[in-house]
């Protein structure tokens, strides 16, 4: 079951069943009502009123004794923490991607990018850990304004779920999650609101199925895919 869909995710994961998925990785809306140079902008990054019915939602998914890692907007990090924390999920670890460069200056220059591991009861520590400070690959946000890189992805699928995990990403963007997921060898459900960032997803999913099926014609997947 791999799927990537279209939709609202608090109405598409109320029709899933309970603790139905291994792990959530996720890059919700930052609620800075962020537009890029070439004007895009991000549905639901304005107001919060989806912010705790979503984490309601994806606690309810998410199997017992098994991890969330969320992208937040640090600006508005009390409104995510509050929110986790009344959906139950409880902050076991946190996550700075450094950047080689800043993506806006104002007090400081910001150059990183952050997000919280959250469980659900008690899940095993995996064998290797992580570290909590990762370095930052630019996409060029080709495919979505704030497209996370598929090289950050991967080492949290692979360190937080098995094989068979199924990897839930509510706020799917143009699909990177499902990207990482698929090449990590585990099976995706992504679900992404606008229909322009869904249709770039299915393009990029359908360019990694091609290249893993047909190995010996690529060298190498293309990093944004």
């Amino acid at each position: 079951m791999s799927r990537l869909m279209q939709g609202d995710c608090v109405e598409i994961m109320s029709r899933f069943p309970g603790e139905a998925v291994d792990f959530i990785l996720t890059d919700p809306p930052y609620l800075v009502n962020y537009r890029d140079r070439s004007g895009r902008n991000i549905a639901g990054d304005k107001t919060d009123e989806w912010l705790q019915p979503a984490c309601d939602q994806m606690f309810r998914v998410l199997k017992r004794d098994s991890l969330m890692v969320s992208f937040y907007g640090w600006n508005a990090a009390d409104k995510f923490v509050g929110a986790w924390k009344a959906a139950g999920f409880r902050i076991v670890g946190h996550i700075v991607f450094a950047k080689p460069y800043a993506s806006k200056s104002a007090f400081v220059g910001y150059a990183h990018e952050s997000a919280y591991v959250l469980a659900k009861g008690r899940p095993p520590l995996p064998a290797s850990p992580l570290p909590d400070v990762m370095n930052w690959k630019y996409t060029g946000n080709r495919h979505h304004p704030t497209e996370k890189p598929v090289s950050c992805l991967q080492p949290l699928i692979e360190s937080f779920t098995t094989p068979a995990g199924i990897v839930l990403d509510p706020f799917a963007g143009s699909a990177s999650t499902c990207v990482a997921a698929a090449l990590s060898g585990r099976r995706y459900v992504g679900i992404e609101l606008l229909p322009e960032y869904h249709a770039a997803g299915q393009r990029r999913l359908a360019q990694v199925r091609r290249a893993m099926q047909s190995p010996a014609a690529n060298d190498e997947l293309p990093e944004a895919a």
